[in-house]
């Protein structure tokens, strides 16, 4: 059960390639999510609920067995980070970079309340929410970027 729930919570092991693990969850979550970026908006946003919760259950347990509180190896909240970003991205790869340079950038400078949620949030439900805020600033931040340069290229 370990092997699995480190698979898992380790984004299909992305997370145990050398430097900047977080980079590569985010990278690595691409792959699911083009089987769920058609999905309808209600189903999408259960799919995200669904991940949450079985996220802070991996994450805590990973933690466990790594010995470690948040240990870098544990990507899954950089693939719902990088899930809620992508809700509703405009379907060009253009968009897509956009959205992974922008989770990152809110994932590692964690402006608040990224940083409140990272610093006195502990276990699985800490170690998802900081990066469920990133998500929704990127998410936003995607969108606004998206329809000024929209218009300004009409």
């Amino acid at each position: 059960m370990d092997k699995l729930i480190m698979f898992l919570a380790t984004g299909f092991y992305s997370g145990n390639l050398p430097k900047c693990p977080g980079t590569w969850g985010s990278i690595a979550a691409f792959l699911p999510w083009f089987f769920f970026r058609n999905l309808p908006l209600s189903s999408y946003l259960n799919m995200l609920g669904i991940v949450f919760v079985i996220g802070c259950v991996l994450s805590g347990s990973a933690e466990k067995i790594l010995d470690q509180a948040d240990a870098g190896a544990i990507v899954i909240d950089e693939f719902l980070g990088m899930f809620i970003t992508l809700i509703a991205a405009p379907d060009h790869p253009v968009a897509w970079i956009l959205a992974f340079l922008l989770f990152r950038l809110f994932d590692v400078l964690k402006p608040f309340p990224v940083s409140w949620f990272d610093q006195r949030i502990h276990g699985g439900f800490g170690i998802m929410m900081d990066d469920v805020v990133a998500g929704l600033y990127a998410l936003i931040s995607l969108q606004i970027l998206w329809a000024i340069g929209s218009k300004l290229t009409n």
